[in-house]
């Protein structure tokens, strides 16, 4: 029977499918082939780049001249008047794009081209800037975005390409440029490595092992340390596939936890060829001690069972250089989901970072559910076309016409509480950041949708409770990121109800986790100018408060009532830099100081602008010597989203400058004066350059909170952009943030040594062949940047090195990629024709090719 009916249901399948492709038949505008290449930038000897679009219609019928638009996003303010091509180009707000048929534009027949250029602000160097997700809107279909499939970004190969301005002396990065890069890291045997990572404050090996099968219960001597050896127990259970007892007040044993007085986070380890002793005065102590014997482990031992294991015999003194080593991650311009922040913290953990900065809320989506109010997250948490904002949020950052893409997605408030509850076993606070007042999109349009339904319902004082806008507004203003509409209204009473419930929501969620609260980051970076300034609210404000005489000083109204709220509910306020800087006059012209009303122990500041040439490089240490608490989080250093070199391929941001595993791990805290060299565009900085900067005091050193990495995630689209990005530069934040400054950094010219070398050698080495094999299985994985071979040829030989030893290095001769079954480079190579090589991971994965022509 089934051979009868097979066929007939085939016949109906395909019957079916002939019928449904009927009815779906595409638009001519679905077999348009789309490509992007930059053209120069530069561009006439101006400031501005020139790209082009180059349209062909690959399908049986004519483009028609009209009925239809492109809408896609960039980075980059176009020029409207530079269009070319019959097109027109205008911006809908935002990094959104709509192009369209200009009156000269004569339709496309089946086989024609038409190149449409462009002129836009500043430049573009990679991929990562190329006009992204592209969608075709239908006039007669106007509530429906048709994503583009057929889009090819054309590589930059010529240097007017990537070439930012004429003093730009970066050009294409060469594998010539990676070997010298290269050329002086030594590589050492594994055996003579510091086999704990960040490197403790002392550290001595002995003679032989600790067996791990010898562990059948660990001991707490002290009841507080009973959390800390039960996670050790399933830690080295699941290595050693068996259960591990737990033995409280206990004092014997081949593991013990004892508390003895030492400083907040310190503690002592002490490994012999029978037992484990472990000394702390608090469990954070405790738990770092339980990192550092897992940083021991075997590489395998993160895959799970490893029989037969040992660690090393050693003893270990160690405790944090700062109280606060945090990384901050961005899921509000694209969503990463909870598993991948719980990946994020289980990172955080082995490398003894103690602090989430959970970027939660930003102008393109808002990622926390809000219990008292849900339009957050069932409007701001989602982005799509068509741009109704009253249902969703506009396209960004490629997100597309579909609600599908990282641009959308939100935490529940069970999720959160799981996220919490995760994060507090490993000793990792976690601090939520409300953007405010600018970079508050997502909240500002889904309060905005919540007022204007509630007025339609004729509920005004519903409507007016958590109002954000001022609806007769007529200010005129522009972000960084070209919003136009970005800005909370201070001068409404709403946005402070806003804030306050938001708030008891936070500490409410907090609770219910059983995890303490005592912090909140509210934001206060890069606020327009021109914001409020045509807002009858706000000006009404400014004219009735005596305190209040020109638009701006809305800043420090805001800034005290936001304190004041913070302080109602036992909290300590957070932000970004601006939050604690005061506008004033010098010599006739704007000028900021730090503000003393906010100084003090009122705001701790995340200090992120020391960019070289912009005038604030002496920022963090001026807001220290005021006695602000400061989070050093430069752009120079710890931007984890700038691009790790400059190529066409290599992805990411780079206003801030390129930012390898270098960056992190060879900033000096109390002085980064001194490994700063070189500006954005690689020019020589003169020795006088910060002659009349303000130095870090004895008084402001006291002020220096810790420091913070950053991965902003404006390009990070997927989780496996999102790891790329971030390791292992967070190795060299690590590194930095928990180790006392190397003996290199007090030298005249501290990166120039012989002292520099070496120990950027250690440090390599130990990367490459300690943690790189452990991080291929940790939570499974993670899909770290391994980085390309450096290549040159040298007398007819070609010599290859990489920047981090223990990678595999294989290549080919026969114009193939190389793959696990190319040779493996042992040695300069001889052999003749286009040499390819590639980097490979202990568990095969592998990164970009390098090629040299050996002729």
């Amino acid at each position: 029977m089934l051979r009868i009916v097979y066929p007939v249901v085939v016949l109906c399948i395909m019957t079916i499918s002939a019928i449904a492709q009927k009815k779906t038949k595409l638009h001519p505008v679905q077999h348009i082939k789309v490509e992007w290449e930059i053209v120069e930038n530069h561009y006439q000897g101006k400031s501005g780049f020139q790209s082009a679009f180059t349209f062909t219609n690959n399908g049986k019928s004519d483009l028609p001249a009209k009925g239809w638009s492109l809408y896609f996003n960039i980075a980059r303010a176009i020029r409207p008047e530079t269009v070319e091509g019959g097109m027109a180009i205008a911006n809908i707000n935002g990094d959104l794009f709509k192009l369209t048929p200009a009156a000269g534009f004569k339709g496309l027949k089946p086989g024609q081209s038409v190149r449409v250029p462009f002129v836009a602000s500043d430049w573009v160097i990679n991929y990562t800037d190329a006009p992204l997700g592209l969608f075709w809107v239908l006039d007669d279909q106007p509530e429906k975005g048709l994503k583009v499939e057929n889009y090819r970004i054309i590589p930059a190969t010529q240097l007017k390409q990537i070439k930012r301005a004429p003093d730009d002396k970066y050009g294409f990065t060469t594998p010539a440029d990676l070997y010298l890069q290269n050329s002086k890291i030594e590589e050492l045997p594994v055996e003579g490595l510091t086999k704990i990572f960040p490197t403790p404050a002392y550290y001595k090996e002995g003679q032989g092992v600790f067996l791990l099968d010898q562990i059948n219960v660990i001991a707490a001597a002290d009841p507080m340390f009973t959390k800390e050896a039960g996670y050790l127990a399933i830690e080295i259970g699941a290595v050693l596939g068996k259960d591990i007892l737990i033995s409280i007040n206990g004092s014997t044993g081949p593991v013990v936890i004892t508390k003895e007085d030492m400083p907040a986070e310190a503690y002592e380890l002490s490994i012999e060829p029978d037992r484990i002793r472990i000394k702390a005065s608090d469990r954070a102590g405790a738990f770092y001690a339980i990192q550092s014997i897992r940083s021991l482990l075997p590489a395998k031992a993160f895959a799970g069972k490893a029989a037969g294991a040992s660690i090393p015999v050693l003893q270990v003194k160690d405790a944090p250089r700062f109280g606060f080593r945090a990384f901050m991650l961005d899921v509000g311009r694209n969503f990463h989901s909870k598993q991948q922040v719980l990946r994020v913290l289980d990172l955080m953990a082995l490398y003894k970072l103690n602090v989430f900065h959970f970027h939660f809320s930003e102008d393109e989506g808002w990622r926390i559910e809000m219990p008292s109010l849900p339009e957050l997250t069932q409007i701001g948490a989602r982005r799509g076309f068509p741009v109704d904002e009253s249902k969703q949020l506009m396209p960004s950052f490629g997100s597309g016409p579909d609600n599908k893409s990282s641009g959308t997605g939100h935490y529940t408030k069970e999720e959160f509480i799981e996220i919490l509850k995760y994060a507090q076993k490993r000793h990792i606070r976690v601090i939520p950041e409300i953007e405010s007042p600018g970079h508050a999109r997502a909240a500002v349009v889904s309060m905005k949708a919540r007022y204007e339904r509630l007025m339609k319902e004729g509920k005004k004082e519903a409507a007016e409770e958590f109002m954000l806008h001022d609806p007769n507004d007529q200010s005129e203003y522009k972000s960084v990121q070209g919003w136009r509409d970005n800005a909370m209204n201070v001068a409404q009473a709403g946005v402070y109800r806003f804030l306050a419930r938001v708030f008891d929501d936070f500490i409410a969620m907090y609770k219910e986790a059983g995890v303490p609260l005592d912090m909140i980051h509210v934001g206060g970076d890069e606020l327009p100018a021109g914001v409020w300034e045509k807002s009858p609210v706000a000006q009404e404000l400014i004219a009735k408060d005596p305190n209040l005489h020109t638009t701006f000083d809305l800043w420090y109204y805001y800034y005290e009532k936001v304190n004041n709220l913070l302080k109602e509910r036992g909290l300590a306020a957070y932000g970004w830099e601006e939050a604690g800087m005061r506008k004033t006059q010098l010599d006739g012209k704007s000028h900021y100081i730090p503000n003393p009303d906010f100084a003090r122990g009122v705001f701790q500041l995340d200090v992120w602008n020391n960019m070289l040439g912009w005038g604030a490089e002496d920022l963090a240490y001026r807001l220290a010597n005021a006695g602000y608490e400061i989070v050093l989080s430069p752009v120079s250093n710890v931007y984890f989203d700038m691009c790790y070199y400059k190529n066409f391929d290599e992805p990411g941001y780079y206003w801030g400058g390129f930012i390898d595993l270098d960056k992190p791990w060879q900033f000096i805290p109390y002085d980064y004066y001194r490994n700063a060299r070189k500006d954005k565009f690689n020019t020589d900085l003169p020795a006088s350059f910060f002659e009349h900067k303000e130095r870090l005091t004895d008084y402001g050193k006291q002020h220096i909170t810790g420091m913070q990495g950053l991965l902003w995630s404006e390009t990070l689209v997927t989780p496996q952009m999102m790891e790329y990005m971030l390791l292992p530069k967070l190795l060299g934040l690590s590194e930095r943030a928990w180790s006392v400054d190397p003996d290199w950094t007090s030298e005249p010219e501290p990166m120039a040594g012989a002292a520099y070398w070496k120990d950027w050698s250690r440090f390599v080495n130990r990367v490459g062949k300690r943690e790189l094999p452990k991080l291929d299985y940790l939570s499974g994985g993670f899909a770290y940047r391994i980085p390309t071979p450096g290549l040159v040829v040298e007398n007819g030989i070609v010599k290859a090195n990489i920047q981090l030893p223990g990678l595999t290095l294989r290549y080919t001769t026969d114009g193939k990629d190389p793959d696990l079954n190319s040779k493996l480079y042992t040695g300069p190579v001889s052999e003749k024709g286009m040499i390819k090589m590639k980097a490979f991971s202990s568990n095969g994965r592998s990164g970009r090719v390098a090629e040299v022509k050996n002729e």
